[in-house]
Order: structure tokens, then sequence, then C-alpha cells
């Protein structure tokens, strides 16, 4: 049996893997690598992808930079979740707010030195990165609209990180040739980003009550619940543009039966959203975002499976 000393020990560690939200990391990790493999870099072998060194210090320096933001995150949220996540904030609290700034600032050491290897350019992108990030959670997140936005642009900046590493690789004649998977990333990460504001948005009817106790100035609290579902009716269509060119210009294989799944899903998210009025009901809607996400990341195996083996290009469609 553990020790009382040790016990103590596990709690504190389960505690910080909830802070850093562990559970997230190695999808993100997932995500990178298989954009790389699958859209970024399709003529290269997936083992030479994975192998690549680079690449590798420049994705674990995208994670724990994640990791480094959801702590400064919940070091600046600590008051509104007691409201909103009672129970995940009393497990969070095993760690003090001492031991959550020295590991911030130790992963932020981490992820620009190994940006620093990588390159004084990765060492650049990545410092602005993290600064970005300490503002949003110090500063922005507070403010209507602009705090959704910064919020969801953050979650997809670590593919923009991958892009400017194989772009940094190739030469000024080679850009053109690689403008098709420029455009189909860039798609990609438009599709992610609108899901992502979607999501920012049903988090912040999910945490009304807090936000108005902490003096937070969202949507829902500062034009009503009413203005948030017509906001968020307005993106659902907006992913139309994002779909139709990975669809209809874009050869991303079977990956298209996956755009065809969610937007239909995303309608029947529409009708709930409209019938809904409680935290429960938009935990709900927020767990199916949250699994439409993780779904479209696995499901980028789907653009050509046989790159796995060897790899070939993408084409415009004829």
């Amino acid at each position: 049996m553990l020790s009382r000393k040790n016990k103590i020990l596990a709690m504190k560690v389960i505690s910080l893997f909830s802070v850093v939200r562990g559970y997230n990391i190695p999808i993100i990790v997932l995500a990178q690598y298989l954009s790389a493999i699958f859209i970024l870099a399709p003529e290269k072998r997936a083992l030479d992808i994975l192998l690549d060194f680079n690449l590798f210090m420049i994705v674990f320096a995208s994670a724990i930079t994640i990791a480094s933001g959801y702590i400064i995150n919940n070091f600046y949220d600590s008051q509104k979740d007691l409201i909103n996540r009672p129970n995940k904030s009393m497990l969070d609290r095993l760690v003090s707010q001492k031991t959550k700034l020295s590991v911030y600032f130790s992963l932020n050491f981490i992820a620009a030195l190994m940006a620093f290897i990588v390159s004084w350019r990765a060492f650049l992108f990545f410092s602005a990165y993290i600064f970005l990030i300490w503002f949003y959670s110090h500063k922005i997140k507070k403010y209507p609209i602009v705090g959704n936005l910064t919020a969801s642009l953050l979650a997809v900046i670590p593919f923009f990180a991958i892009l400017m590493y194989f772009y940094n690789a190739i030469s000024f004649e080679e850009i053109e040739d690689h403008m098709s998977h420029f455009v189909v990333i860039s798609a990609h990460a438009l599709f992610l980003f609108l899901l992502l504001l979607i999501r920012e948005m049903i988090k912040d009817l999910e945490n009304l009550k807090g936000d108005l106790a902490n003096n937070y100035k969202t949507i829902p609290v500062l034009y009503k619940e009413k203005v948030s579902k017509q906001v968020i009716t307005a993106l659902i269509f907006l992913t139309l543009i994002p779909v139709y060119i990975l669809v209809n210009i874009y050869d991303v294989g079977y990956m298209d039966i996956y755009f065809y799944v969610c937007y239909i899903a995303l309608l029947f998210f529409l009708l709930y959203l409209w019938k809904s009025n409680s935290k429960e009901q938009y935990l709900l809607l927020h767990n199916v975002l949250k699994f439409l996400i993780v779904s479209g990341v696995f499901c980028i195996v789907l653009i050509n499976p046989s790159v796995l083996w060897h790899g070939k290009n993408l084409l415009l469609k004829a």
C-alpha cells in the first residue's frame, strides 16, 4: 500500500495533470504529425517525418507551450472555476499557485530552448506565442468577441509552426509547387478555427454564472444568450467555406466523408442549441464539438493512407 506521503504526491501529480489538461496534449501532438505526414509533406515517407529531429523539437515545443498556457489560464481563472467547475477546481487546488507558476516558467524556458536549437526564427515564433498566451489569459479573455477570436487563433497557431518549418526547408523556386499544401493546411486550419470559435462561444454560455460573478464581459453577459446563439449560427454556416474548398477544389481523399458527416452533425447541433437553456445542455453541446474536433484529427489519415509507406502529392481536382 502507498504511504500517506506517496498518496499526497500522487494526488498532486494528478492535480498537475488536470491543470495542464494532459489528456489534450497527445491529441495536439498527433494532429501536428498527421498534418505533416498527410498534408504538408505527403511526398515523403511517414518514417522519415517521424525521425526528423528538428520537427520533433517543434512539435514538442508546441506541446509544452500549450501545457504552460493551460497553467497560466488556470492561474488567472481560479476564482471563476470555483463557480463553473467546482469539482475540477478542488482537484486543481491541490497544487499551490506558487508551484503552478514555477512549472509555467520552467516549461516556457524549455520550449524556447528547444525552438532555439531548431533556428532563431523558431525561437522568435515561440517567444511571441508564449507572450500571446500570457496576454490572452491576463487581459484579452475578459473581453467579448476579441477574447473568443484570440483563444481560437492561439489553438491553431501550432499548425502554422510546422508549416513554417517545412516552408523554411524548401527553396524559393519550390514554393509554387507546394502552394496547394499551403492552401489545404490553411483551409483545415480555418475549419478548425471556426469549430474552436463555436466551442468558445458555447463555453461562454456554459460558464455564464461564473463570468457574471467575476465581471467577465462575454457576449452572453453583455448581449444575452439569444445574440450568442445567433453568432454561433452564423459561424456554423461560415464553415461551409473551408468545407467547399477541401471537398470540391482539393483532393482530400476519403476525408470528405468526415466533412459531410460533420456538417450534418452541426445542423443537428444547431437545432439543439436553440432549444438549450441550461448548463447541462450547453455542456452536452460542448462535448459534441470536442468529439468532432478529435475525430477530425484521426480522420486526417483518410486523405491518403498509402502515404504511410510511400509519398504522394496532393492534386487539384480536375
